[in-house]
């Protein structure tokens, strides 16, 4: 009996396909890349329906992310990899993985050779760069993820970006990217369509790039502009940070541009109108305004009247009353809104003057009016000195009452042994200097001047009596009525009482002097004990009996 020859498996499997081809299901070759159908989804495995009579079972792995969640759905149509059929069962063997990695290859091979883009996800960093997922793993060096220097490399650590693939392998299942090719392509190709709109005077757009103490460098559109920090408002900004932050996007002029060098200078302020022009329309001279205060200095506050716009309050245009304001913080704060009348203004160094004193009514003014020099005003005591006493005139204004011109006779050491903080007195305007502002006062002037009537109450010769109020080392001070004083002199005293005036004399003792001296123009009375002993030492008392007149007969002791 002859025997049948022997099939090969292979053969064998051939023949069973084009059985499957006969009956209308489609023809697949070992290694072919098919179409499927996800009809199920197990524990373990994926079904695949690729057009058989039965479904491949490709292991759920093979459908898995790097966060262990499966990527496919029932219904779904994935790519596979055709790897055969098993002769025993009749099952076919399939590759979701196997079949990425051809595609990835050929994508690979294809976006090199045309300098193509190629997408992937940065999964992990590594030492020298990151891992990129494009089907299979990428190499991305550190220097190819961006085009500008690099803070923080994690940022971009599971973020889809286009690459471009620089260099590959397939035996060595190598790959290198780049993703600074892309951007520097499309720098570019933003700098050309920039150069060919920029000219002196258009007004583009730009994003910040970088910031420095002068000025911000504006990127627009792969070729970037210096905003200095003069030119960002027409307000005075201390740091460009105040205004941006890197990233910002901007609207800009475009004020200076040369193009061999590549210089161009922008400006943001320009877009709107200089303020400074219409100043003198918006703020005439007399007119009365709302402004912030910005800014105090040792010599002023800055008032901000609009954008662009501030005016200077003077320290001396604070108060009509204050006579020293150390600082203006005395009067307002950074912050206040305060109501100012504008005094004056220069366009051209961009200065106004304002005032906050011109508000109100000067009280000088209501004080020259009210009470000329020689009223009497009535007022409370604000203050007390060593040279005098304070008193509040009308308010925000008080009057010096110095010590000299509190009594006409008292020597007053300190005003405070007369008066009291708060209490109501009366004075007479004596002065008034509104340049200066000085109100010189005096309680004195209310009544006459003694020493004007002395000379009429007194003549040389005359016997007076009046108390000692001091001993001094030059001799006796004598009231001889109430704040009169005159002076014994040591000289005119005897001489074994002159040498020690403070045993023989006491202060509050009545003494009888005689007069030998008036000057009522320098206040002085000069008194003598000698001479009126001298008169009296030939007088007698009886005619059988001679009396000297003796000192102690002229001295009354002060009885307590």
């Amino acid at each position: 009996m002859n025997e049948e020859p022997k099939v090969s498996q292979s053969e064998e499997s051939q023949e069973k396909l084009m059985k499957l081809y006969k009956q209308g299901i489609k023809e697949v070759q070992v290694g072919e890349i098919v179409s499927g159908k996800v009809v199920c989804i197990s524990k373990d495995h994926v079904m695949v329906d690729i057009g058989y009579k039965t479904e491949g079972a490709i292991p759920i792995s093979e459908f898995t992310d790097n966060s262990g969640n499966v990527s496919v759905k029932e219904g779904d149509t994935v790519d596979v990899l055709f790897q055969g059929m098993n002769q025993a069962d009749g099952s076919i063997s399939l590759s979701r993985k196997r079949a990425i990695e051809i595609k990835t290859w050929e994508n690979i091979e294809k976006a090199y050779n045309q300098n193509e883009i190629i997408r992937g996800k940065i999964v992990k960093r590594i030492k020298g760069g990151f891992i990129v997922d494009i089907g299979i793993p990428a190499f991305l060096p550190g220097s190819q993820v961006d085009i500008k220097p690099v803070k923080d490399y994690d940022s971009f650590v599971g973020k889809d970006y286009p690459f471009k693939v620089i260099k590959y392998n397939k035996r060595l299942h190598n790959v290198i990217l780049s993703r600074r090719l892309i951007l520097e392509e499309e720098r570019e190709r933003q700098r050309k369509r920039t150069l060919s709109i920029l000219k002196e005077g258009a007004v583009i757009y730009g994003r910040v790039k970088n910031i420095t103490d002068y000025g911000a460098f504006i990127d627009l559109g792969g070729i970037d502009g210096l905003l200095h920090i003069r030119d960002i408002s027409w307000d005075k900004i201390n740091h460009p940070s105040d205004k941006f932050e890197i990233g910002d996007e901007v609207k800009v002029k475009v004020l200076k541009f040369n193009p061999e060098k590549g210089e161009i200078s922008l400006g943001m302020k320009q877009l709107t109108e200089d303020p400074w022009i219409k100043v003198p329309q918006k703020y005439p001279i007399g007119a009365t305004v709302k402004g912030r205060v910005v800014n105090l200095t040792d010599y002023g506050a800055f008032v901000k009247l609009e954008e662009g716009v501030k005016g200077l309050i003077h320290i001396s245009e604070m108060s009509w009353t204050k006579k020293r304001i150390r600082h203006p913080s005395e009067v307002i704060s950074v912050g206040d809104t305060v109501e100012v009348k504008i005094l004056g203004h220069d366009v051209k160094k961009r200065r106004i003057s304002l005032g906050i004193k011109q508000i109100g009514p000067d009280p000088w003014e209501i004080v020259q009016e009210k009470y000329p020099v020689g009223s009497i005003v009535e007022g409370k005591i604000k203050n007390i000195t060593k040279f005098g006493i304070f008193v509040e005139v009308v308010e925000g204004i008080d009057g010096l009452v110095h010590v000299s011109d509190i009594s006409w006779t008292k020597r007053i050491k300190h005003p405070a042994d007369l008066y009291k903080k708060g209490q109501v007195v009366k004075a007479k305007v004596l002065e008034i200097d509104k340049e200066k502002g000085k109100l010189a006062l005096g309680i004195k002037q209310l009544t006459p001047n003694p020493w004007e009537t002395i000379g009429e109450k007194y003549q040389i010769g005359n016997i007076v009596t009046g108390k000692i109020t001091n001993i001094t080392d030059f001799g006796l001070f004598v009231e001889i009525e109430e704040g009169i004083e005159g002076l014994v002199h040591v000289s005119e005293i005897y001489r074994d009482k002159a040498k020690n005036l403070n045993d023989n004399f006491k202060i509050g003792d009545d003494i009888k002097t005689k007069v030998i001296r008036l000057n009522p123009e320098e206040k002085r009375i000069g008194l003598s004990l000698r001479q009126l002993e001298e008169e009296n030492s030939t007088f007698k008392y009886a005619s059988n009996s001679k009396t000297t007149l003796k000192l102690g007969d002229l001295i009354k002791p002060r009885i307590s």
